[in-house]
């Protein structure tokens, strides 16, 4: 199988297995406490914390360089802070959910990962005919 479509095949299958099943465990757990969805949440940035340094951004610095690299950190840490203060100052109230307060920035930041990750679909529909029929099967099986 080429390789494009198994990766693709791969990712949509655990992208769609993980999601379904952290709903349904979401769903279904009826007394969830702070200190339960603490440790989610702390689980999940430790593992996206782990994907970042050990897989993506030396792949960016082989792809880009080092400076690029540095400067797509930099950016990304300093428009979160921005996120993260405009919450706090929005959200300002005698008893401040500090949960509500993440839930909203992690919103954001999965918003603002959108509009590049649509960039590059729409780049793969313009890079070859191939590339646009795999990138649309993928889409409408998902």
């Amino acid at each position: 199988m080429n390789y494009l479509v198994k990766t693709t095949l791969i990712g949509l299958f655990f992208g769609t297995f993980g999601t379904t099943i952290g709903g349904i465990i979401g769903v279904t757990w009826k007394r969830s406490s702070n200190r339960f969805l603490s440790f989610i949440l702390q689980f999940a940035a430790g593992l996206m914390t782990a994907i970042i340094c050990f897989d993506l951004i030396p792949e960016a610095i082989q792809m880009s360089g080092i400076i690029n690299s540095i400067v797509g950190v930099i950016f990304g840490v300093i428009i979160m802070i921005i996120c993260d203060n405009v919450v706090k100052s929005k959200h300002t109230r005698k008893s401040s959910n500090s949960l509500l307060d993440t839930g909203i920035i992690v919103g954001i930041g999965l918003a603002l990962h959108n509009f590049p990750e649509g960039l590059a679909i729409g780049s793969g529909f313009g890079a070859s005919i191939k590339l646009r029929i795999l990138i649309s099967y993928c889409n409408t099986s998902s």
